[in-house]
């Protein structure tokens, strides 16, 4: 099946279930409830999620579907899929909460454990980032897209730019950060983080506390076709569809830092 088809329709279905968000959002009446885990759970996390998966099932019915809230599903089922969508309906509900705008819709297509397509949608920004083995772009509103790439130098003299949670901190973040050599932190909240090390606005993402696959998954499709990485701190790319959906700590980078972004220990 055709990846720029494929991403196509993700971009577009992307779009439509952030408008929906962007109503609740609008509205104000959330419904907030915590979920088991205590992370939150809103009227709009529900309202995208049934957009994004109803549209997908309809337009491929042969690709099964993984949602941060959709039903469990067993490993015994997903260690036989070798394409499925890996979906976080609205990525930053905390942000969506206080209302700052650092919210996403993620898409992604994994191949075999490979994210081969992803698509981020900021809808307050009307920013739209999509990425597969074409390439990888981004477009602000109606304007025209712009291929967009990570950083291809050091930039000698000037700090590395460093972009950090805007909720989820760590004490082994900040240890991490203290072997570093010059640099400057970029506070930003959803996969937005990883979509300014895409789009070169940043250098480096590390991220040493718990996320899932479906956080990282669409952002680390864009990052990779814009030329980017994410490694563990052993230097492993990221898999998905492991029977554990939890990553392990990681480092979103361009390719020209090399091993001075990696920990002896955190």
């Amino acid at each position: 099946m055709n990846l720029e088809h494929l991403t196509r329709v993700a971009c577009d279905i992307a779009v439509e279930a952030g408008q929906a968000i962007l109503n609740v959002y609008q509205d104000g009446d959330l419904e907030l409830v915590v979920k088991d885990d205590a992370s939150p759970l809103t009227r709009a996390d529900i309202v995208s999620h049934e957009i994004i998966e109803k549209s997908l099932i309809s337009d491929f019915p042969g690709i099964p579907l993984l949602s941060e809230e959709s039903v469990e599903i067993a490993w015994e089922e997903r260690k036989h899929w070798t394409r499925y969508w890996l979906i976080d309906p609205l990525d930053g509900t905390k942000e969506f909460i206080r209302r700052n705008g650092e919210f996403t819709v993620n898409i992604a297509l994994i191949e075999k454990g490979v994210p081969v397509v992803g698509v981020v949608f900021a809808p307050v920004f009307d920013r739209l980032y999509w990425g597969n083995d074409s390439g990888a772009w981004c477009r602000n509103g109606a304007e025209i897209p712009r291929t967009i790439q990570v950083a291809h130098d050091s930039r000698p003299g000037q700090p590395l730019r460093v972009v950090a949670s805007r909720s989820h901190g760590s004490k082994e973040l900040k240890v991490y950060l203290d072997t570093l050599p010059p640099h400057e932190c970029i506070a930003m909240g959803s996969s937005l983080k990883l979509c300014l090390v895409a789009e070169g606005e940043a250098d480096l993402y590390p991220r040493l506390g718990p996320t899932m696959e479906w956080d990282t998954a669409a952002a680390d499709a864009v990052v990779r076709a814009a030329g980017g990485k994410l490694t563990t701190l052993d230097k492993k790319e990221l898999n998905y569809n492991k029977k554990d959906l939890r990553n392990p700590f990681f480092l979103a980078h361009s390719c020209c830092l090399g091993d001075c972004i990696y920990p002896s220990s955190v």
